[in-house]
């Protein structure tokens, strides 16, 4: 039985599916105020600005990250807490949406329960940076245990 000839709309189901998500995601995309623009406005006298709230539009991420890094011991509370007080100082006063960790290690294990120690003491080391922020523990492969790589995406405000 020959079927090379037939159209089957089995096959078009896929592409029809990519072409819905595309349409939505374009869709959600247009939905978007843009938080730049909102602070662009002409016109606006320093008193008018004084009356309303600086930032108008929708809060969005930056996309590019801050990397910083933190070293001290596995298990030193206070040495990882005075690492990311150091590694953040010059970012006092913005707030995080989620943060990246990836902890040295040889081993994937000791390099993941590392990065989540660190990131359970993102909070205790600046509340107002790290609150509400969405972490995530990574193993980055190297011989220097006691050491994580932080990509930190902050809020545009």
């Amino acid at each position: 039985m020959k079927r090379g000839g037939r159209f089957q709309p089995l096959h078009m189901a896929g592409w029809l599916f990519a072409d819905m998500l595309l349409v939505l995601a374009l869709v959600a995309m247009g939905d978007q105020g843009d938080p730049q623009a909102a602070e662009k406005r002409p016109g606006s006298s320093s008193s008018a600005t004084a009356k309303k709230p600086r930032h108008t539009g929708p809060r969005a991420v930056v996309r590019t990250p801050v990397r910083v890094a933190v070293d001290a011991a596995d298990g030193d509370d206070e040495g990882i807490v005075r690492g990311l007080r150091a590694a953040t100082a010059r970012y006092r006063g913005r707030q995080a949406a989620f943060v990246l960790t990836f902890g040295r290690h040889t081993d994937p294990g000791a390099g993941g329960r590392y990065a989540h120690e660190v990131n359970a003491l993102l909070e205790k080391a600046r509340p107002d940076m790290f609150r509400a922020a969405t972490t995530r523990d990574f193993w980055k492969g190297g011989a220097s245990p006691g050491h994580a790589d932080i990509e930190i995406y902050f809020y545009t405000y």
